[in-house]
């Protein structure tokens, strides 16, 4: 077994999900088994122009990070980003099928109340309301349906922060994968600082977290907040890294703490999707929002092409210091983490630099990635769908 799969296994993790895709197998994909996320029939007014959209999706283990870093230094706004997280896990999917309106959003909270206080909860709620408004201002019509907050201590060592998203649209309306040979591909970048952001973002998303502070962070943690993490877990495995989480690191000319940077809130591309499809909808062939998979998230929703990104965004600082201080080797690093690149359209070429020029009116790097070529028959591939990274690290594969 590989030094990364094992480390992965000893906590718990996995950047492939295998065991819960075989346990979902055999459920019914939808009305579009492509679509990006499940579609259903209209169950409420089965109108047969129309479809349900459900999508439930959490923080994840960020919040052990943000728990850790708000103990350290008692900053609360940490908690505003775990909300933007848990939000934009469940909406940039959904908008991945074209769906940027009529969405009804409602939150799952489950906390230790020893642990986690009433203002992180305030946080949490306001922080929630103040982000939905700001999609508001760029046109995204979304409802807040309440939620349930529960103190259950005994099960949930800190804090879980999770959505649930509802919506019902216009079948007419919807963007189903069809990535094909000729497409090429253009890449949203998920760092720096947006039009809409108040600060530089690192770009973590919310994928990879648990190799990220383990791997990045000091043994002291292990004492100072032993509810951070499973006690079952080897020692072995447990912050073996060399960075405090005040410590810093400059980037634009700033010094930036490294546990805000990791904690940076998932950037959402609403408020780009959506402009994209005022002119464009009808020409795109495929949106993959590159979270658990990262960038070999597009091999779940193809069928008989081979993926080729030869010109992915220059690997930013965040990830470069994960790499370094993890010494993962960087075709694992490909697929667990975004690596700058979280938003991906699959077009034909002439449409290219029309999505570029909409991301940088919302001062957010784009460019082409990469192309969709014909499947080909090699050892690796078997004439399969496969996907081919070529980077300042070597060449990797993936099936």
């Amino acid at each position: 077994m590989k030094k990364d799969q094992l480390k992965y296994d000893l906590r718990g993790v996995s950047a492939s999900k295998s065991e819960v895709h075989a346990a979902i197998k055999n459920l019914d994909k939808g009305l579009y088994p492509q679509a990006f996320c499940k579609i259903l029939p209209d169950v409420a007014a089965n109108d047969p122009a129309y479809c349900n959209l459900m999508h439930a999706d959490t923080a994840g283990t960020k919040t052990s990070l943000a728990y850790m870093y708000w103990r350290e230094t008692g900053d609360l706004s940490v908690w505003r980003g775990i909300a933007q997280d848990a939000i934009v896990m469940n909406l940039d999917d959904m908008a991945c099928v074209g769906c940027t309106e009529g969405i009804l959003l409602s939150s799952t909270i489950g906390r230790n109340k020893n642990l986690i206080s009433g203002e992180v909860i305030s946080e949490l709620i306001n922080g929630t309301v103040d982000f939905v408004d700001s999609l508001r201002e760029f046109g995204i019509d979304i409802h807040l349906a309440g939620g349930e907050t529960a103190d259950v201590g005994d099960i949930v060592r800190t804090i879980d922060v999770g959505y649930t998203a509802f919506a019902r649209m216009k079948r007419s309306n919807l963007i189903i994968n069809q990535i094909q040979p000729g497409d090429v591909i253009v890449g949203i970048a998920s760092y720096g600082q947006a039009s809409y952001e108040t600060e530089y973002n690192g770009g973590m998303g919310s994928n990879g977290l648990t190799s990220a502070r383990h791997d990045v962070f000091h043994k002291i943690y292990s004492e100072k907040y032993p509810d951070s993490y499973d006690q079952n877990t080897p020692d072995e495995v447990i912050f073996v890294g060399n960075k405090k989480l005040t410590d810093t690191i400059e980037i634009g000319g700033q010094q930036i703490p490294i546990g805000k940077l990791v904690l940076s809130p998932t950037r959402s591309f609403m408020p780009l999707l959506n402009e994209v499809f005022k002119t464009l909808k009808k020409e795109i062939n495929g949106i993959i929002h590159c979270t658990g998979g990262a960038q070999t998230k597009a091999l779940k929703f193809v069928e008989n092409v081979h993926i080729i990104k030869d010109n992915l965004f220059t690997t930013p600082p965040l990830f470069q210091l994960i790499q370094k201080e993890s010494g993962t080797d960087w075709k694992e690093m490909y697929q667990v983490f975004n690596m700058g690149n979280r938003l991906e359209f699959y077009l034909p070429e002439r449409h290219a630099q029309t999505i570029i020029d909409a991301a940088k009116s919302f001062n957010i790097d784009a460019q082409v990635i990469g192309r969709v070529e014909n499947v080909t028959q090699t050892f690796l591939s078997g004439g399969k769908s496969h996907l081919t990274i070529k980077s300042p690290y070597g060449k990797f594969e993936y099936t």
